[in-house]
């Protein structure tokens, strides 16, 4: 059932619920014992014996032991004490081969288990007429939930208020920018993921605004549910080195067997005692089988996975390893793989010069001006501890704020020495957002938006060029914001606030963008060298991962871009 596409009175109504008083205990309990908690079903995980039986079901290994309790009973019938060594021998190598796999399995779903949990500990929600945190799995459709800037969405939800609302869905749609969000919009029925502005997604987080909205789903059913679905039914199937040896134990087989017969025959013809050919012939099978090569094979793979381990690279199943060597095509995911999952402001353009330039190590104080004045204008931070850095808020403001801290600048700092007086926050609508600070003695009206917004608001500046250079900065597949600003006489109300947005002197603009890691380039450069074929998969848009894949060098001339639900004609050219 869709919600994107409904009015909000109309979703409430299917749902059977009221905002103002949310769902009652008693309803409650009905619903959760209809759809069940809110959790992603997990698939049964195997118990170590499950696993250590699993690794007997290869051929070469059922060869073996069927050799080993040959090698018995003829050992037994001979009375040998000696020749229990060999099936004693080949029951060792068979147990090793297979504890080994079983350790490295149990490994691989510990470090799976740590990086599978994405769901939202706890949620606001309102039930019988009452606000209360509660246990995200205890969530249910149709459950009124409150949200603001820092949380986790806890299930798939229809916005019902929202106010300045972004959500964080590169989770799912591969977008690095926050999706603007708006309770009042309606999207078609066949709307994208990443259209529906109406709608939060489990899994996702909130990063600026607030919201009140309403469960549509939880659990499998969510979109995140839907995904955990797919990879649940996916089979693991056989490598090749497995079906290689799975066929190698097959004719090793059928050699014995027929060498065993033609044996047994000629002892036969010559005379020779039935038991003491058909022994004879039993021995000869038993050593035409490689026992050693199960072991030296998963020793090999062991190794291998080691060395994958050092190059962070986590190997579940020990035959995997060698698929990889004979990999032709890597399909790779854009945000927090190939790019660095954190907008960076990476150019800068100052009125009346006449193009964009690289931000710079040092640059010059009409630059560092820009950038004090962009830095006041966010309310976004970034908090260090040690080396790591913690980006709170709008990634495009926190990336204006890490640009001018990389300059000696610190919010606090700045925020200390020119304090904000006054401030109309960023709207949906109006696409800015604008501040009044004290700065040297005088008040000044700073206001930070979209370049189409600014242009008419500004009476001064080179906004010709200004356009110019943000369309070719666009191109690039940059975020481009412009700022600007104004001297003014006194602190405005609440109300005057949105008559400082007028009359502004246009300052110039910052380019951002989630940059490329450096070691995803050397990466597909060694992919190009070594004859595999790097392809990324994105949900981000067309133009964007097209910049992403140009500067990385998985995008090269001739090679084309091309979306999910494009026609051939759609294709975008690299």
């Amino acid at each position: 059932m869709t919600y994107h596409n409904k009015e909000k009175q109309e979703v409430l109504q299917e749902l059977n619920v009221q905002e103002a008083t949310g769902l009652s205990s008693s309803e409650v309990k009905k619903r959760r014992e209809q759809y069940g908690e809110n959790r992603l079903r997990a698939k049964k995980s195997k118990s170590n014996w499950e696993r250590f039986a699993e690794q007997f079901k290869d051929v070469m290994i059922l060869i073996l032991l069927a050799a080993a309790a040959i090698s018995f009973v003829v050992a037994c019938v001979e009375g040998d004490p000696e020749g229990f060594f060999e099936p004693l021998l080949i029951l060792l190598i068979v147990v090793v081969n297979a504890v080994m796999g079983v350790m490295q399995e149990s490994r691989a779903e510990k470090a799976l288990e740590a990086l599978k949990n994405m769901s939202a500990p706890h949620a606001r929600v309102l039930r019988d007429k009452a606000e209360s945190i509660i246990d995200a799995s205890e969530l249910v459709p149709g459950d009124i939930i409150r949200l603001e800037a820092g949380d986790f969405v806890p299930a798939d939800a229809r916005l019902l208020q929202s106010v300045s609302l972004k959500s964080e869905e590169s989770a799912l749609t591969g977008e690095s920018v926050p999706a603007e969000k708006d309770a009042g919009a309606c999207s078609n029925a066949d709307a994208p993921l990443g259209d529906r502005s109406n709608m939060v997604f489990s899994g996702c987080s909130i990063t600026y605004g607030t919201a009140v909205a309403v469960v549509t789903a939880t659990g499998m059913d969510t979109e995140m549910g839907k995904i955990a679905n797919l990879l649940e039914g996916a089979d693991d199937g056989q490598t090749p080195l497995q079906k290689r040896l799975a066929q190698l134990g097959k004719y090793l087989g059928i050699l014995a067997l027929a060498a065993c017969a033609i044996i047994f025959v000629v002892g036969l013809a010559n005379g020779l005692e039935v038991m003491e050919i058909f022994m004879t012939s039993v021995s000869l099978a038993v050593s035409a089988i490689p026992e050693g090569l199960p072991v030296i094979v998963t020793i090999v793979l062991s190794i291998g996975v080691q060395r994958m381990v050092k190059k962070n690279a986590l190997i579940r199943r020990l035959p995997a390893v060698e698929t990889l060597g004979s990999a032709s095509v890597i399909c790779s995911d854009k945000t927090g793989t190939l790019t660095q999952n954190r907008m960076t402001l990476v150019e800068t353009y100052l009125d009346g010069e006449t193009q964009a330039n690289k931000l710079e190590t040092k640059p010059s104080e009409e630059v560092k001006t820009l950038l004090r004045l962009g830095t006041l204008c966010c309310d976004g931070a970034v908090v260090f501890d040690g080396d790591k850095e913690q980006h709170i808020g709008d990634p495009t403001e926190t990336a204006i704020v890490l640009a001018a801290y990389k300059n000696g600048m610190t919010k606090e700092m700045l925020s200390e020495k020119y304090p904000r007086l006054a401030e109309r926050p960023f709207d949906s609508d109006r696409k800015c957002m604008s501040v009044v600070c004290r700065m040297d003695g005088k008040l000044i009206a700073i206001v930070k938006g979209g370049f189409d917004v600014m242009e008419p608001l500004c009476i001064s500046g080179d906004l010709k060029t200004a356009r110019r250079v943000m369309e070719q900065m666009s191109e690039r597949a940059l975020r481009v914001l412009a700022i600007a600003y104004k001297e003014i006489d006194a602190i405005p109300t609440e109300k005057e606030m949105a008559s400082i947005e007028s009359e502004l002197h246009f300052c110039g603009l910052v380019g951002m963008i989630d940059p490329p890691r450096e070691e995803a380039k050397v990466a597909v450069a060694e992919c190009r060298k070594a004859g595999i074929k790097p392809v990324m998969i994105t949900g981000d848009h067309v133009v964007t991962a097209s910049a992403i894949a140009r500067e990385l060098g998985i995008m090269r001339e001739g090679d084309r871009a091309l979306t999910g639900a494009s026609r051939c004609d759609d294709r975008l050219r690299a």
